[in-house]
């Protein structure tokens, strides 16, 4: 399953100090085939990741322990993603 981790910054300051062990961590879990994608959102206020897990349990205890989670620099809200494959139908 996927899902989603939307992190809306609301410290700029700690997300700044914060950012070399979040993009650390990401990387990790990319590596381990656990992220699928990530990025910033193009308005600077926060960016999303989309975890690979096998339960909701299992990808929040990855999400929270994002060090920009759990420094305080971003929020997190985890929602489950149903992935399609392209081209859609009907």
């Amino acid at each position: 399953m996927h899902y989603a981790a939307f992190l809306p910054i609301i410290d700029q300051e700690k997300n700044k100090e914060h950012r070399p062990a979040h993009l650390a961590h990401i990387n990790e879990l990319f590596k381990q085939g656990k992220v699928m994608a990530a990025g910033p959102f193009t308005d600077g206020k926060g960016g999303l990741v989309i975890y690979i897990a096998d339960t909701y349990e299992e990808a929040l205890e990855m999400a929270e322990k994002d060090p920009a989670v759990t420094s305080g620099a971003r929020t997190l809200e985890l929602r489950e993603w149903g992935a399609l494959n392209l081209p859609l139908e009907g």
